[in-house]
C-alpha cells in the first residue's frame, strides 16, 4: 500500500478527499477513515469499516465522478475530537464529519455524513 499524505489539521481531510477521489484512488480515500469508521452512504444505508468504505468508493469511482473543492465551515475542536463540515456547492443540505486525532498527531474520519438534505414538508 503506497504511503499517503496525512491530515495535519482536521480541515485537511476535505482537501485530501477531493484530491484522491479525482485521482480514482479508492484505497487512498479509505485511508482517510479509521478502521471502524461509519459512513452514512449510500443514502439510506450505513457503510461500516475501512475495507467496506474502500469497496464502496471503488464502485462509486468506477463511474469517474468529478469532485469540486468545497469551502469548509469553521471546525469545532474538543481535545482529540473535531467536527468538520462543508456546505455543498449546489446549496443542497450539508456534509459533516466527526474526526479524531491519531497517536501520530494526524486526523482521520470516524463518522461521515456526506449528505444532509433539508427536510421537505
Amino acid at each position: 500500500m503506497p504511503e499517503h499524505e496525512k491530515a495535519v489539521h482536521p480541515e485537511d481531510l476535505t482537501r485530501l478527499f477531493v484530491e484522491r477521489a479525482n485521482a480514482g484512488d479508492a484505497a487512498g480515500l479509505a485511508a482517510l477513515y479509521e478502521e471502524e469508521a461509519v459512513m452514512a452512504y449510500p443514502p439510506g444505508s450505513v457503510t461500516v469499516g475501512r475495507e467496506a468504505i474502500r469497496q464502496l468508493w471503488e464502485k462509486v469511482l468506477a463511474g469517474v465522478p468529478r469532485f469540486e473543492p468545497e469551502q469548509p465551515l469553521p471546525t469545532l475542536v474538543c481535545g482529540d475530537i473535531a467536527l468538520t463540515a462543508t456546505p455543498p456547492r449546489d446549496g443542497a443540505g450539508a456534509r459533516a464529519q466527526v474526526v479524531r486525532r491519531q497517536a501520530d498527531g494526524s486526523w482521520l474520519r470516524l463518522i461521515d455524513q456526506p449528505e444532509f438534505r433539508p427536510p421537505t414538508n
